[in-house]
């Protein structure tokens, strides 16, 4: 197979902006220097990346590149909160200056995030191709931005790097499909497309800073909970977050969950909220939501800012229960064994419920305290929810094994180098 020609250095525009972008931009990083340095200087790497801000508070930002070690960004675009469309404009606009000045080989973005369609949209209106880290994700609701986001990614990108094999499939139902069996086969990227089963970044990320966040996180001790706390032998406690906009935004939704945690937490257990900017800002702003908020205080909830990477995976490792609207928690809820109820109507990672470990209950209080007495039922042997939805022919493992970054930037160094 002809190469590239891209000369020694294949120049990797990387965009990024919202805090689980960060996690999964920290694994392939990392699989980019591992190559450089086993296969430099005659063929190298150069990882640009480009922040956006879009998460621009310290905790949503900074806190993860420091903790991640991820180098700092050249060019930081401070776009910020805004509506949908002027936000996406800003991005645009920001990041055709950035091509202008580097022309890079390839754009690289993550998920669906307003950062992720902006990039995509920017690169190919220049001709530069685009790879899709985490493409084929459908939650078949095309009421949330994020459904949209992925959907407009995955059609301008040449490159689709699935997580798992339903991601493969949802792309092929759409008509997308990859040439050969996931081997580059042209020196013109743009006469190709490839859909390529590379497996999840941040299953990679879990497994390399899994144990890093038991040995240097505190944040048990701090709040007062879980089994390692210096306050009580063992104060079993609930993990929550909530931050998709049709939760956050919903102000009838919202007081749904707040009045789940209320009932949770009167029943002894601490629940843990590290909310949200935007959901703090909204619950505020609605009467009934700051009363029941209020309520929920006393009865045991403890609302802290948005945490660290390790902070969070400390958390959730040794939580009794998880509720979440995050697609990335649910998974990570999955990785670290720890029963995930989602507070969505649908979801993305349809293999964390195929397997039993993750039940959606919406904004239902009674729906999810029926199933969080199903958890405080488990004997922890097998997964917690037993129903019809859950399928074993599923892959007991479908995220990889750890590897994805090192796929992705093996079959980018196939591309262009080979």
């Amino acid at each position: 197979m002809e190469s590239m020609a891209v000369g020694e250095t294949a120049k990797i525009l990387t965009i990024v902006g919202a805090r689980p972008q960060f996690i999964k931009a920290a694994a392939v990083s990392r699989a980019f220097e591992k190559w450089n340095a086993a296969n430099g200087p005659s063929r190298t790497f150069h990882d640009i990346l480009v922040h956006t801000g879009q998460h621009y508070d310290d905790n949503m930002s900074r806190v993860f590149f420091e903790e991640l070690h991820i180098p700092e960004p050249a060019y930081h675009l401070g776009v910020g909160s805004d509506t949908h469309g002027r936000q996406t404009a800003k991005m645009l606009a920001a990041i055709e200056e950035v091509l202008e000045i580097e022309r890079p080989h390839l754009v690289l973005v993550y998920g669906d995030t307003n950062s992720t369609l902006a990039g995509a949209l920017a690169a190919v209106k220049r001709h530069i191709p685009v790879a899709h880290v985490e493409a084929g994700l459908r939650s078949f609701n095309r009421r949330m931005p994020e459904e949209i986001n992925r959907i407009v990614a995955d059609e301008l990108s040449q490159i689709l790097f699935c997580p798992t094999v339903t991601a493969v499939d949802n792309l092929r139902q759409e008509g997308i499909e990859g040439e050969g069996s996931g081997t580059a086969v042209s020196c013109d990227i743009f006469s190709g497309r490839w859909v390529v089963l590379s497996g999840d970044v941040m299953a990679d990320s879990l497994l390399y800073n899994g144990q890093l966040a038991e040995q240097r996180s505190q944040i048990l001790e701090r709040l007062g909970v879980g089994p390692k706390t210096v306050t009580e032998a063992s104060r079993r406690y609930v993990l929550v977050t909530v931050h998709r906009a049709e939760n956050a935004d919903a102000p009838h939704r919202m007081e749904q969950i707040l009045e789940a945690l209320r009932a949770v937490a009167e029943r002894g257990f601490a629940v843990v909220f590290p909310m949200h900017p935007r959901t703090l800002k909204n619950v505020h702003a609605c009467t009934s939501c700051a009363h029941l908020l209020a309520r929920c205080r006393k009865a045991g909830l403890i609302v802290c800012e948005p945490l660290s990477y390790l902070d969070m995976i400390r958390l959730e490792r040794n939580a009794l229960a998880i509720l979440t609207d995050s697609g990335g928690v649910q998974k990570e809820a999955f990785l670290l064994g720890v029963p995930c109820l989602t507070l969505r109507d649908e979801t993305e990672w349809v293999e964390t419920v195929q397997l039993g470990w993750n039940v959606l209950v919406g904004a239902d209080p009674m729906a999810l305290v029926r199933r969080f007495e199903q958890v405080l039922a488990w004997n922890g042997v097998g997964a917690p929810f037993a129903g019809p939805e859950v399928s074993p022919s599923v892959d007991p493992q479908p995220y990889g094994d750890g590897r994805a970054a090192e796929i992705i930037v093996g079959f980018l160094a196939d591309l262009f180098f080979t």
